[in-house]
């Protein structure tokens, strides 16, 4: 049984082990507390150090922790990750932050009446944010 919940997910994500650049074609599958699943077009090896970069979150998303496990699928590999134990709080905002994005993004579309690119999707809501965060500190 998992000990926290899984948020489905399909937004764009990086993989950086620790000492090595980015790896590319990797998408979240899903993400709890205690860490996330994604899908990549290379393996990583069960406990290599990584640090997960939501880029659509901005820049300030990035969080360390290491290959739990590596699943060859048909055309690309499931990589589980754990997050490091250190700041929990950060943990749940990032959770909480893909949820509003994923719940916004569904929104849209759903008005829009078709799928719309992430991109845009992720930009409008970020300018959202920032507008409610402005107005409520003057």
């Amino acid at each position: 049984m998992r000990r926290f919940l899984r948020h489905s997910s399909n937004l764009p994500v990086e993989l950086r082990p620790r000492r090595h650049s980015a790896s590319a074609n990797q998408r979240l599958d899903n993400i709890s507390l205690g860490g996330a699943a994604c899908h990549s077009s290379q393996p990583l090896a069960q406990g290599t150090a990584v640090t997960l970069h939501i880029p659509l979150l901005g820049e300030q998303a990035a969080y360390p922790g290491q290959v739990a496990w590596c699943t060859q699928q048909a055309n690309s590999y499931l990589l589980g990750l754990t997050f490091s134990e250190h700041a929990p709080e950060l943990r749940a905002h990032m959770v909480e932050q893909v949820c509003h994005l994923e719940q916004y993004r569904r929104h849209r579309e759903q008005q829009a009446g078709q799928p719309l690119p992430l991109e845009l999707i992720a930009e409008e809501w970020r300018e959202q944010r920032l507008t409610v965060f402005k107005s409520a500190n003057p």
